[in-house]
């Protein structure tokens, strides 16, 4: 593990190093895989597996404490860190292959500092869905949006073969066409923010809708699910553009083959809800292989964004100066990594967790688990 990270460099004034930058690192790692939320938890994992820690790692000086963790994460360089975070992804996973890739943004909500008039700290995460791996993450620099951000993270990513998908703050014909090139597929939603489009594809479908498809070749699936006290019906129709007549700026839209739209009914108990969602995709019209890679999207949700809130804390996390909230963030992506690619304890991360903390046995194994050769 100590090599996907040796590119780092030491922020600190070599006269003052008491303690290895690689015994940092591997006990930040380890702290927040079991559990651990910042500085403090930090240096108590490290003080509870001291006799243990020291098989492995160097502490000349012993367990660094919470003050020297935190000024070392303040300061590490976070381009650099995110650099080997995705190497060490890469010997995980030889080829993301075809599966869907949801893209998506977060707030880490406590990072704000109002008395510096610093804003929250923003990431664009991308997620692979079929491994359940966080693939890569950028920051959204400030006084700027998530636009600017997707680029960034889809050139750092090998996107070919995959299925890209984004919520409509990505939807830009830049962003289709550079995943486009990269020999991949997009599936974009498409809402107000490009108002003649939607629009125009909305007034479409609606009238097509009225007269039942009549005459247009079209493909059509339907799914209903039950569960958490809900029912919810997710009716699909795809139809190749050659159906429609000329859309706004189509050719601006590179690779753009098929229209989408899907109907949700959500059947509560005290009430019926329906939403209607527009997508823009450069696949093929086939509705069910197009539903099931946009049920695939809210993974990120689900999987990356509520895990991070629940078992890791994020958003009351109220570390907020240097780098120090980006790198963290970084920390518990790693961490969730490595839980994740853990099966034989088959549990939730937070069990995982829980039992690493009090297992050393099992966090070898979730370590051999992250560091196995390429699948």
């Amino acid at each position: 593990m100590q090599s996907y990270f040796s590119e780092i460099e030491d922020p600190r004034v070599q006269r003052t190093r008491s303690h290895l930058l690689t015994d940092i690192l591997i006990i930040g790692i380890l702290s927040v895989i079991a559990g651990g939320k910042g500085w403090e938890d930090m240096e108590n994992y490290g003080l509870s597996k001291f006799d243990w820690l020291r098989e492995f790692l160097a502490l000349p000086s012993g367990i660094p404490c919470a003050d020297t963790f935190r000024r070392v994460f303040e300061r590490i360089n976070p381009q650099v860190f995110e650099r080997c975070f995705q190497r060490w992804v890469q010997s995980i996973i030889k080829t993301i292959g075809a599966q869907v890739i949801p893209i998506d943004g977060k707030t880490l909500r406590g990072s704000y500092d109002r008395e510096q008039q610093k804003s929250a700290l923003h990431l664009v995460s991308a997620w692979a869905s079929e491994h359940r791996l966080v693939l890569g993450q950028v920051k959204v620099a400030d006084k700027s949006n998530e636009i600017t951000a997707i680029p960034a993270l889809l050139e750092l990513l090998d996107l070919a073969g995959s299925i890209i998908t984004i919520d409509a703050m990505g939807t830009q014909t830049a962003i289709a066409t550079q995943i486009y090139s990269a020999k991949a597929d997009y599936i974009l939603a498409l809402k107000a923010n490009h108002p003649t489009l939607h629009g125009q594809v909305q007034t479409w479908f609606d009238q097509a809708l009225a007269l039942k498809f009549e005459g247009i070749s079209f493909s059509y699936n339907e799914r209903i699910e039950k569960g958490h006290h809900r029912l919810e019906k997710r009716q699909v129709w795809s139809v190749s553009v050659s159906q429609l007549p000329p859309l706004h700026k189509q050719s601006d839209w590179v690779g753009l083959k098929t229209l989408v739209m899907v109907v949700r009914i959500r059947r509560l108990w005290n009430k019926t809800t329906q939403e209607v969602q527009f997508y823009l995709t450069s696949l093929e019209s086939d509705a069910c292989k197009l539903g099931q890679a946009i049920r695939l999207h809210w993974g990120i949700e689900n999987g990356l964004h509520w895990t991070l809130d629940v078992t890791f804390k994020e958003d009351a996390c109220r570390v907020r100066t240097g780098h120090a909230p980006h790198n963290l963030a970084l920390l518990r992506r790693i961490a969730l990594n490595a839980l994740n690619r853990e099966q034989s304890f088959r549990r939730s991360n937070r069990q995982k967790s829980n039992r690493a903390a009090m297992d050393n046995n099992y966090m070898l194994t979730i370590l051999a688990a992250c560091l196995s050769h390429p699948t």
